[in-house]
């Protein structure tokens, strides 16, 4: 059965539920060819409305999802937010999926895929990330890509935060806060690592690679240079380079402090 004909059906005048016939003003929609159309042309833009608006209206509406999955290093993968986007319910298309190697310390304005999603983005649109330090790991740049997407009408979801719009206002207040509190974290690491350093250089220990020469062998080298022996003749007595030579005499030139 046609629609046009299903819904006369289900909507039937109120003379034909009395028994009468309608007059020629009273002819409903669907009594009466419609503006002079057949039944066949109303089923066709009957159609054309249907498939319309879930098509390009529930588009319009939603607006396109994209992810935003960044590693480190290139011994790191995205796979896994990739799947943990998708199992929290978003339909990504694989053209939406953007994907960069580079550590969270560098700027957003500064990361070539991230300004090219950016520029992509358009009002509507929605970006997820997994974590908040996909975006960034320092709070003011973090709040400054939040505010520059939110100018442009894009929603920013972050699964580890249940799935805020760190766009809306709740959102930026959770955010701000939490990225306060890993950059603190992070400056605090930071001092006791740079701490331990100091410590362990004043107990004796030596940082680097070990040194190609030892103390002995170096005033041997002295000792030689001072006969006539070449760098490079030394150089194959040691089995060591012409550098590692020339930095064993200068550092035994250096006064002892």
């Amino acid at each position: 059965m046609r629609p046009a004909a299903r819904l006369r059906r289900a909507c039937p005048s109120s003379e034909n539920r009395r028994g009468g016939e309608p007059s020629p003003s009273k002819i409903g929609p669907f009594r009466a060819p419609l503006f002079g159309l057949s039944e066949s042309l109303l089923d066709i833009f009957l159609y054309a409305a249907i498939v319309s608006y879930i098509y390009f209206g529930q588009d319009r509406k939603m607006g396109r999802v994209f992810a935003y999955c960044r590693v480190s290093t290139i011994s790191q993968t995205t796979e896994n937010q990739r799947n943990e986007i998708v199992a929290a319910g978003f339909a990504l298309a694989p053209r939406r999926v953007v994907e960069e190697t580079i550590s969270g310390a560098v700027p957003a304005s500064m990361r070539p895929m991230f300004v090219k999603l950016v520029d992509r983005l358009e009002e509507g649109d929605v970006l997820v990330v997994t974590k908040l330090d996909r975006l960034g790991r320092n709070a003011m740049d973090v709040r400054a890509t939040i505010d520059r997407l939110a100018d442009v009408g894009v929603k920013v979801h972050c699964l580890a935060l249940g799935g805020a719009d760190l766009t809306s206002a709740a959102g930026r207040m959770t955010m701000q806060v939490l990225a306060a509190v890993a950059e603190f974290e992070r400056d605090l690491l930071q001092e006791r690592t740079m701490a331990g350093i100091r410590r362990a250089r004043s107990a004796g220990t030596t940082f680097g690679r070990p040194r190609a020469v030892n103390e002995d062998q170096q005033l041997v080298i002295v000792r030689r240079l001072e006969e006539g022996a070449t760098v490079s003749q030394l150089a194959r007595e040691f089995g060591t380079s012409r550098q590692s030579i020339l930095r064993a005499k200068s550092r035994a030139a250096q006064p002892a402090k």
